[in-house]
Order: C-alpha cells, then sequence, then structure tokens
C-alpha cells in the first residue's frame, strides 16, 4: 500500500494541508516542521507526483482517434509528425 499525505500529517500530527506546503515547497510552514515533515516522507518512502513529474522522458505523445487515421494521406500531418522525429 502506497503512503498518502494523510499519513504523513497523523506521523507528523500535523494538518494534511502542512504536508502539502512543505512537499511542494510552498509558504507557511516553519523550517522546522518542513524538515520534519521531510524527514518522515522520506522515512515513509513517499514519492509525490511533483517528483514524478520532474523525471523527464523526452518523449511526445500523439493521440488520436482511430477516425483520424486518413490525416496521415495529409502531407501537412506528416511533416509535422516527421519533424517531430528529429
Amino acid at each position: 500500500m502506497s503512503v498518502t499525505i494523510k499519513d504523513i500529517a497523523k506521523k507528523a500530527d500535523v494538518s494534511i494541508s502542512t504536508v502539502s506546503k512543505s512537499l511542494n515547497d510552498k509558504g507557511g510552514v516553519s523550517p522546522r516542521t518542513r524538515q520534519k515533515i521531510l524527514n518522515i516522507a522520506k522515512e515513509m518512502e513517499y514519492f509525490s507526483f511533483h517528483s514524478q513529474a520532474d523525471l523527464k522522458t523526452n518523449n511526445i505523445a500523439f493521440i488520436m482517434s482511430r477516425r483520424h487515421i486518413p490525416i496521415f494521406n495529409n502531407p501537412f500531418y506528416t511533416r509535422v509528425i516527421s519533424g517531430v522525429e528529429i
């Protein structure tokens, strides 16, 4: 089971809002409390969405429905997609 900010808040004896502010580096939290929360999050192996978002893949996805497949017959779209590959 994955750790949530509720779990961290309970262990740190602070509000969920305080945990969120600390993990997102927002204001309104004392440095001591922020550090306490960060230590608990690390100890509990909390992996936030934001830290996942920081992992860059350098991938670009083109998502379209089957009804748009004929666009590949249009030289404009073929050129756009070819240009992205470079």
